[in-house]
């Protein structure tokens, strides 16, 4: 996968928040910079398994902090030429031109001569290594004592204070929000990865669509899906698909059997290199009750007012008032939703910042890929969902999806 950090842009919003370097330290954030993966030691998603710095001046150079299992396979794929490597437990060792034939230990012992390794390893990674790389790659770069912005939410409460130790004469300061808006912009590169995401999660979609009938249980449904994801995803970078898939009266889990009346509700997505889709729809079999339809109409309502909404520059927060006032509109004066979606990229779950929320503070802009959704779950009838998938462009919203958002009766 390519990197994506565009710097100008990071550039530009470290300049707006007084800051002369960024560095990154969650696994999403070091492949989004450097187009490698991040390896196993940040499984534990502690903080000091992986860095990367990036000046504010784009003439000085990038730096990323690897482990030393995974920097050949960093060298083989990244543009960041400065990598500096940190143990990990694993004990691995190249050995090319070995003879399986000769005596194991001269021709061990001879390579590790060649390429010295720790005598002894930690026992998952040192992260100390890593934030000492950091402090010599700050000094070589004139930032020994600059004001240094850290990927705060990325490290713990607990791990903090090496940080703060290694990095002692600069200052640190909480950079999340700039990490954030400068991942809320997506490239076309993303946005190409996004796009098919999508198209093949409606894929599963479809398939699920056409199985649901009497006596069709959940988790065959889920079958259905997942066994349709890997049909049809010959030639694509699929790394992972997910799903929330409910039947019946309860929306929050069991393997409910599909009955005369029953909603299903499809919540689904497909990651492409990481980059998550995320759409939902709403099928009931045979004819709705009353109630499933006039609470689907709501939140189409809601849907389409919100949708309009999402031009650049409008608040998230007025989309938010807008959505849910279309939604009350229909008689359900107790609706309420905390957001009506959110962005979309490479992190631990589905959903990314910026949220379309109240309390908001962000605006709709260009280069945004917002998940855009009105869900309602009611135990004792069932779940409910219209989520569509929407580029922001600078003529407006463009939804990436192609099913309809009507409750589809089969």
């Amino acid at each position: 996968m390519p990197a994506f950090l565009d710097r100008t842009r990071a550039q530009n919003l470290m300049a707006e928040a007084g800051i002369d370097a960024l560095i990154l330290l969650s696994p999403e954030a070091f492949r989004y910079a450097t187009g490698a993966p991040a390896g196993v030691a940040t499984m534990w998603r502690r903080a000091g398994a992986v860095a990367v710095l990036v000046p504010a001046d784009v003439g000085l150079p990038e730096m990323a902090v690897a482990s030393d299992l995974f920097a050949p396979t960093f060298r083989a794929v990244s543009h960041i030429t400065d990598l500096r490597e940190s143990p990990i437990w694993v004990e691995a060792l190249e050995a090319e031109g070995f003879d399986p034939n000769a005596p194991a230990a001269p021709q061990i012992a001879a390579r590790r001569t060649a390429r010295p390794g720790p005598a002894a390893r930690p026992s998952t990674f040192d992260a100390g290594q890593t934030y000492a790389h950091l402090r010599d790659a700050l000094a070589e770069r004139g930032l020994g004592h600059a004001r240094i912005g850290v990927e705060m939410s990325a490290i713990s409460a607990e791990d903090l204070p090496l940080l703060q130790h290694s990095l002692a004469d600069v200052t640190l300061i909480d950079a999340t929000r700039v990490i954030q808006r400068l991942r809320a912009i997506k490239t076309p590169g993303e946005v190409a990865r996004l796009r098919q995401a999508v198209t093949l999660a409606e894929t599963g979609i479809r398939a699920v669509q056409a199985a649901i009938r009497p006596g069709m249980s959940r988790d065959a449904l889920a079958g259905v899906w997942s066994d349709t994801i890997r049909a049809n995803a010959t030639g694509l970078p699929l790394t992972s698909a997910w799903e929330y898939i409910a039947v019946g009266h309860n929306p929050w889990g069991g393997n409910a059997v599909a009955e005369p009346g029953d909603l299903i509700k499809v919540d689904v997505g497909c990651l492409m290199d990481g980059y998550t889709s995320d759409t939902g729809r709403t099928f009931v079999l045979g004819q709705p009750p009353r109630a499933a339809t006039e609470i689907h109409a709501a939140l189409l309502a809601g849907f389409h007012a919100g949708f309009a909404q999402l031009t650049p520059g409008t608040p998230l927060s007025e989309v938010h008032r807008i959505t849910t006032q279309a939604i009350r509109a229909h008689g359900f004066d107790s609706y309420a939703r905390g957001h009506f979606g959110h962005g979309l990229g490479t992190g631990p779950g589905s959903e990314e910042w910026p949220f379309i929320a109240s309390d908001s503070t962000e605006v709709v802009t260009p280069g945004m890929v917002l998940a855009f959704e009105c869900p309602w779950y009611v135990t004792g009838l069932g779940g409910f969902i219209i989520e569509d998938q929407v580029e922001i462009t600078p003529d407006g919203p463009k939804s990436m999806n192609t099913l309809s958002c009507d409750l589809i009766s089969l």
